[in-house]
């Protein structure tokens, strides 16, 4: 998307506020309108020296845009919050369309599946802080964040040609000097199994077609599923405490056990690291550093 050299500071509200959610926009609304009406209520001073004319003329001035400004920034912020709603709905419903094709993001053009991948990390729980908006040649897409942990996203939606090891070396390189936690990358298609081998023991996660399709289905059926209510039941007698069994991590990709896993050859030959149980028959490349 390319950005107008020029912009008012209503527009550039506009595109800030809708590019956060809806709530946000609401909250900005009603806070500008309290305090912007605050000062439009108050009263000019009644007299004034000959020497405070100008003052008198400024004050007249700001309380003119003040009072303007009450109504010109809420309805600015709800307009910005309304777009951004229905952005969001958008999302969630190209990302329940790709859920029902057998080809999920196949037929989609390059912006359509960055859209899609903002929405299948925030349904894993991720921030997408910044979803890049430069085009299919850079080397990250998108930042995101969970808890304190950062991550960086490349998508490559090539539907012939499978990803080769060098788009995974060069976001690898970004990563290790990028201080962030890990990356992803992301296609409609295949990775080679060189890019495979390098990433493996690495911060960095593979997710091809197939794993994306399977991820975004589960999404869906998990936000279809029913909630079932638990009866009101009488008050249970106080139990005695268990004692806390630490369990296993889960995969940050299909949330299935993870596993201890060494890296077997290659410079961080002996490395151990958690990796997804089920690698060897869904080939999941979820894995997490061993703390």
């Amino acid at each position: 998307m390319t950005r107008r050299n020029k912009q008012s500071l209503a527009d550039d509200l506009f595109e800030i506020t809708s590019r956060l959610p809806w709530w946000v926009g609401v909250a900005l609304a009603a806070l500008s309108y309290v305090l912007l009406h605050a000062v439009a209520q108050r009263p000019l001073p009644a007299s004034m020296h000959a020497g405070q004319v100008g003052n008198l003329a400024v004050s007249a001035l700001w309380r003119g845009l003040v009072m303007g400004g009450q109504y010109v920034l809420p309805f600015i912020f709800l307009l910005a919050a309304g777009v951004s709603a229905f952005k969001r709905r958008k999302d969630a419903q190209g990302h329940d369309a790709a859920a029902q094709r057998a080809d999920g993001a196949g037929y989609m053009k390059w912006r359509d599946f960055e859209i899609l991948v903002c929405e299948y990390f925030r349904r894993q729980g991720f921030k997408v802080l910044d979803n890049g908006d430069g085009g299919t040649d850079g080397s990250v897409d998108m930042l995101l964040q969970k808890g304190s942990d950062r991550y960086l996203v490349q998508c490559k939606h090539w539907r012939a040609l499978r990803v080769g090891v060098q788009p995974v070396r060069e976001l690898y390189g970004v990563v290790a000097t990028g201080r962030v936690t890990g990356g992803f990358i992301i296609t409609s298609g295949e990775f080679t199994d060189e890019a495979r081998d390098f990433s493996e023991g690495r911060e960095l996660q593979l997710i091809d077609g197939k794993a994306l399709l399977r991820g975004i289905r589960a999404q869906a059926e998990a936000v279809s599923a029913p909630v079932v209510r638990p009866a009101l039941m009488p008050e249970a007698p106080p139990r005695i405490a268990e004692p806390v069994v630490r369990a296993l991590p889960v995969c940050p990709l299909c949330s299935a056990e993870m596993v201890l896993r060494q890296v077997s050859s290659g410079t961080l030959s002996g490395k151990r690291f958690w990796g997804c149980s089920r690698y060897a028959d869904t080939r999941c490349q979820g894995t997490r550093k061993l703390t």
